[in-house]
């Protein structure tokens, strides 16, 4: 059977937009209207419309390095602008969005110096030349704001503010060591990276002893905290949008993340001893109490 690369784009993000609509339509019940239209759902449109607006001039210089940006500063129009058209400023809903807004900040930086640094991100090799595939990259991102931001939208847009309770602080202390982990997992690669002796090794201290991936398990815990937070403040059909740590965990473990760089790794230290022996002792993304470790990691 003959794949066309422009087909499954297009069939992907017509898959990522009827996922969308569905999770519009359930985090809308009970929610609050602006103009007639329901809050929760507007700011999942507007999360599209910036990935494609920004798409525009990327595909025509041929560049990704809006990428990343473009990401976290949807987050950032898409909580802030809903807690001030809801214009109820309940702590729950306060939280959350100065959560989300601190952890776009961080990592939205990070990667944008990242790459500038990098000069390009070889993820996109690929994609950019073609306007279906690299449309489909800046549409998933879109699909990943909105399903992300799920339960602190319907929290934002409910129609009752219970109080934040014994359930929403648990959750901001699984939030805080989740943004913990990965803010301090990318500093140790940062830091690695930055020393000329590490050119071509990879990094297996720190963190990264414990994990082969361990600012992914800070990414995807920090978000359960978010839901966890949420949580009280559902019901109904906006249960739907507690599917945001998973579809964190699933992207990252089966989609774009862990598969990806795992790959990169084995063609570049497959053969390296040192390396086999550090997958073999060092888990994939939970992180494990390390035995004895030498020698060093990148990535």
């Amino acid at each position: 059977m003959i794949q066309n690369p422009i087909v499954e784009s297009l069939v992907a993000i017509t898959a990522a937009l009827l996922v969308a609509a569905g999770v519009a339509w359930a985090g809308s019940q009970g929610g609050l209207s602006v103009a007639g239209m329901p809050l929760f759902a507007l700011a999942g449109l507007v999360a599209f419309a910036i990935q494609w607006v920004v798409f525009v001039p990327s595909y025509w210089a041929q560049t990704e390095h809006w990428y990343d940006l473009t990401g976290s500063l949807t987050y950032l129009v898409a909580v802030l602008g809903t807690l001030l058209l809801a214009g109820r400023f309940d702590l729950r809903s306060v939280l959350l969005t100065v959560l989300v807004s601190i952890w776009a900040i961080r990592l939205g930086s990070y990667l944008f110096q990242r790459v500038r640094k990098a000069g390009a991100d070889t993820r996109f090799d690929d994609l950019k030349p073609s306007f279906a595939k690299f449309l489909m990259a800046w549409t998933l991102q879109g699909l990943w704001v909105f399903l992300t931001l799920g339960p602190v939208l319907a929290t934002t847009t409910a129609g009752s503010a219970p109080p934040i309770g014994l359930l929403g602080w648990a959750g901001l202390a699984i939030w805080v060591a989740g943004f913990a982990i990965e803010a301090m997992a990318d500093l140790q690669k940062q830091a690695f990276r930055n020393e000329p002796a590490n050119k071509g090794r990879f990094i297996n201290t720190g963190l990264w002893a414990w994990s082969r991936h361990p600012n992914y398990f800070g990414e995807i815990v920090l978000w359960i905290g978010i839901a966890l937070i949420a949580l009280p403040a559902l019901s109904g059909w906006q249960y739907v949008t507690l599917i945001s740590p998973l579809f964190v965990y699933l992207l990252l473990t089966r989609a774009s993340g862990i598969p990806i760089l795992e790959a990169r790794a084995d063609e570049r230290w497959g053969d390296d001893p040192t390396y086999q022996d550090y997958k073999a002792r060092t888990p994939v993304l939970f992180p494990r109490f390390p035995g004895r470790a030498e020698g060093s990691q990148s990535a």
